[in-house]
């Protein structure tokens, strides 16, 4: 290969043709044209003849240096020239191929493998062997293999069969291998980097620079999602990046374990920025169903955070009381589930199982530790952090255990009895020191039992609220890192109406705030459940994923022992995600001197050969016509006549071409098709729709649908399509004279349309001639098309019944009536030609491109979708099929599930 800067040739021997440009000069100087030839007339008509032109003894100057264009590009074009070749570094050995292949690049992976094969390609020509190195670990606890130089086309076997693995790379282990075989040191090397910095990557630039000469291949910024703090209403999450010369916006969303979306948010990266922080907007009771926050667009493991248990509301656990009076409104927890229920998540068993996930709170009301074993279990875990709570009642009264904050007398007080002078009291205002400081006591919350304190010396600075007497209601001591309370009285209203009231809630979410949360079981191994891939989608585990101890959580990173993922049992997780472990990303800066920097995308060497190729042709169909002119055989206004006609059937060809593109995209398979608004939004939007469509169809039926495709109503033909979906949206224009006859065409030959106006809150009495908004904008758009007369759907209608039975036909909204052409059989195979609603059926049916939900659906959630699914389904089902349902001999087994 003869190299000349970035531009380079594979048979550089042929440009030794250029040379002949002078004798094909010269030959096509001295050769004359070919003679023009003359009707020879009679000798007396030759009398006085002088002819207007005479034919030349030369070829004329342009048409020389046409022709010797002609030449010099055939030539260069079997030269095969190209651009920014990949081994184009002047070399004689090897070429040393360093890949990066962690979670960064994932998100490039399909320009990272093009690179790679056009060097492949390149390599190949040259008949130059190639040395493959990734840097990410593999999976395995085997050594990895002795490098050896491979032929480009086993090289390209190797290559095929790179992932993205979920874990950083180790390019001191990289160099290593390298360092280990003997190379020349006259090599090419090639770094494929994710551009992300780890300790290692300047020894290994250098060690590459050594070897010959280092052109370095660089991403985009990767991304990295951190997690953050979680409040009352919203979650934070960090977003790290390598900096960037731009300012680049990027779209967060939250979703729950069923793929729904919970949340989305924009956010925006500032040039140069290392960090950015975005805030979701979510209430607690949202965040509990919280298990997953991405980065749209971003497929990598790094722009994906999975959420556990720790994110969610504090967990409070409620050791099971037996209920005596058999009656909820007097249990011992009924008021402690409603007060604690609105901002935290409510567990019941025993302590024991209780212990063994994460908890916040501990409760136990009027009982205790039923063995000195559990007794030292909950012991162990309040000195780790946790808070006990205990409530009072006639049980403990009588008994008592260490794990209590103060000394009780035995039996307990009376207040207000039949046999006492005293009024049932009130509570004293809360001392400034106290967790309830500042929380306002409503008059009427009395207490007339309550258990009593032993005076101690420390009793004072243990009590957090008293009542108006003195005695204390509330008492508290911390216990290694944990604390023990007690509520001197009833969690019910047996002894006082302070369950009754707003204050009892007050007080225990500062209780709840005091906790700190943590699990007992520090020693037990978390088995992995679930792990990401390099792309971030979530996959049963390996089985070279090994368990994590439980107390090895906190600082445990992504390897391939413990790839990204969830850990743990299916009812207590823990999440592990790429983020552990690293603050930043810091980009590669150093490289030696002399090194070559470039992206993925501007490294792609280019093809000069099929222009060159093109332009031989045209040139040489000029000369062919040029030629035809000068021997007489082209009149002028026939040659002006052959040139429009041959442009005419060029546009023309390039037309038809395209128009035979759409036909056959259309008819090699069965497609769903939406109109084009113009709308670029509602055309995402409804492309979405119908690609969600498709594939659940596809899984759940015999129907086999490609990819939907976006109609043209102005230019594209519609007959092959069997259903049409048409977003009304406002700024859409009156179809033409011309569109307008091919609908009415298209829905005389069965077609149906589903016209959805997207706004189920404004209905009207009718599809057509209504007064909202959205009636009036499809009024506007079917001006002139043969619309039917429609109805609301009957109970009994085919669509019913064609797949699933159905008696809603909700969307994204499910408010509106559905609008059906009334049923003839006679006409259609009974198929409405036009179908009118506005649930916004392409919204609930959309996907992104993980096959996600893209939007929530209101109000019914999941259980809506799923029916706006199956009236997709039965959609399809209905315009392929026709009245095929309404036959009488269908019936039996209608009943029959309708029976089930």
């Amino acid at each position: 290969m003869l190299a000349l800067g970035s531009l380079a040739f594979v048979s550089p021997w042929l440009l030794v043709a250029l040379g002949a440009l002078p004798i094909i000069w010269w030959l096509l100087r001295v050769t004359p044209p070919a003679p023009r030839r003359i009707a020879f007339p009679a000798l007396r008509l030759l009398l006085g003849l002088v002819p207007r032109e005479e034919t030349p003894a030369r070829t004329p100057l342009w048409l020389i240096l046409l022709r010797i264009a002609l030449a010099a590009v055939v030539i260069l074009a079997v030269a095969h020239p190209l651009l920014n070749p990949q081994a184009r570094l002047a070399s004689t050995g090897p070429i040393l191929v360093v890949v990066d292949d962690d979670w960064a690049a994932a998100r490039d992976w399909p320009a990272r493998q093009a690179a790679l094969e056009d060097l492949l390609t390149e390599a190949e020509r040259e008949d130059r062997q190639v040395v493959l190195v990734a840097t990410a670990p593999t999976a395995t606890d085997e050594p990895p293999a002795a490098l050896t130089p491979l032929r480009a086309a086993d090289a390209r076997a190797a290559v095929q069969a790179l992932l993205p693995k979920p874990w950083p790379a180790d390019r001191r282990v990289a160099r290593a291998r390298l360092e280990a075989l003997s190379l020349p040191d006259a090599t090419s090397a090639i770094w494929l980097s994710d551009g992300i910095a780890d300790g290692g990557d300047e020894a290994l630039a250098a060690y590459l620079a050594e070897r010959g000469s280092l052109r370095y291949l660089a991403a985009e910024p990767t991304l990295m999602l951190a997690a953050g703090d979680a409040e009352a209403n919203d979650v934070a999450v960090g977003l790290r990046s390598l900096p960037a010369p731009t300012p680049r916006l990027f779209q967060v969303r939250a979703s729950a374990e069923d793929g729904r979306l919970l949340a989305r948010q924009a956010v925006t990266v500032e040039p140069g920025a290392k960090r950015a922080e975005v805030r979701l907007p979510m209430p607690s009771e949202l965040r509990n169903r919280l298990t997953r926050i991405e980065i749209e667009g971003d497929q990598s493991a790094g722009s994906v955070l999975l959420v556990d248990e720790r994110w969610r509301r504090r967990p409070v656990g409620i050791v099971a009381a037996a209920n005596a009076s058999g009656q909820p409104l007097l249990g011992q927890n009924f008021y402690l589930e409603r007060a604690l229920g609105p901002f935290t998540e409510i567990r019941h068993g025993r302590a024991e199982d209780l212990l063994k996930r994460e908890l916040a709170v501990l409760i136990y009301s009027d009982t205790g530790p039923d063995s000195p074993v559990e007794e030292g279990a909950v012991g162990k875990w309040v000195e780790s952090g946790g808070l006990l709570l205990r409530f009072a009642g006639p049980h403990l009264a009588e008994q008592g255990d260490h794990l209590l904050p103060v000394r009780l007398r035995r039996g307990g007080r009376t207040i207000g009895g039949a046999l006492s002078w005293e009024q049932p009291a009130k509570l004293a205002p809360f001392a400034p020191d106290s967790p309830f400081a500042g929380l306002a006591i409503p008059a009427d919350v009395t207490v007339s039992r309550q258990v009593l304190a032993e005076p101690d010396l420390d009793l004072a600075s243990k009590t957090w609220a008293r009542l108006a007497d003195g005695t204390p209601l509330v008492t508290a001591d911390k216990r290694g890192q944990g604390w023990i309370v007690l509520v001197h009285t009833t969690a019910n209203a047996d002894w006082s109406n302070l369950a009754l009231s707003g204050l009892f809630v007050e007080m225990l979410r500062r209780i709840e705030v005091t906790s700190q949360g943590v699990t007992e079981a520090g020693e037990d191994a978390l088995a992995p459940i679930e792990t990401l891939d390099g792309f971030g989608r979530l996959q049963r585990a390996p089985p070279t994923a090994r368990p994590i101890v439980g107390k090895e959580m906190a600082t445990a990173i992504a390897s391939p022992q413990h790839p990204p993922g969830f850990y743990g049992t299916a009812d207590a997780r823990r999440a592990l995600n790429i983020s552990a472990g690293s603050a930043e990303l810091k980009p590669i800066e150093s490289l030696p001197p002399g090194t070559l920097r470039e992206s993925l995308t501007t490294g792609r060497e280019i093809d000069f050969r099929p222009p060159l190729l093109t332009a031989a042709l045209l040139l040489a169909l000029a000369d062919l016509l040029i030629a035809f002119a000068l021997r007489g055989l082209l009149r002028r206004r026939p040659a002006r006549l052959a040139a429009g006609v041959l442009l005419g059937m060029l546009v023309a060809a390039s037309a038809a071409h395209a128009d035979d593109a759409f036909v056959v995209q259309a008819t090699s398979e069965l497609r769903l098709a939406y109109i084009r608004t113009g709308n670029e939004e509602v055309d995402i939007l409804s492309r979405a729709g119908l690609v969600g469509l498709t594939g659940t169809l596809n899984r759940r039926t015999a129907v086999e649908t490609a990819e939907p495709l976006a109609v043209d109503i102005e230019r594209d033909e519609l007959i092959f399509f069997p259903l049409l979906y048409w977003p009304v949206v406002a700024t859409q224009a009156v179809p033409s004279p011309k569109a307008v006859e091919r609908i009415n065409r298209y829905l005389e030959t069965g077609g149906t349309i589903l016209f959805d106006t997207r706004d189920a809150n404004d209905q009207t009495p009718g599809p057509v001639g209504g007064a909202a908004v959205s009636a009036q904008r499809l009024r506007r758009l079917v001006t002139g098309i043969k619309m039917p007369p429609l109805v609301p759907i009957p109970p009994d209608h085919v669509l019913t019944k064609s797949f699933y039975l159905l008696h809603e036909f909700p969307g994204r909204w499910n408010v509106g009536t559905l609008w059906v052409e009334p049923v003839e059989d006679r006409v259609n195979d009974g198929v409405s030609s036009a179908l009118v609603g506005a649930n916004d059926w392409a919204g609930a049916w959309a996907t992104d491109g993980q096959g996600r939900p893209a939007f929530a659906v209101v109000p019914g959630g999941e259980p809506q979708r799923e029916m706006a699914m199956r009236f997709g389904i039965n959609l399809v089902m209905y315009v392929l099929t026709g009245n095929y349902k309404s036959d009488q001999v269908h019936v039996p087994a209608i009943l029959e599930r309708l029976g089930q």
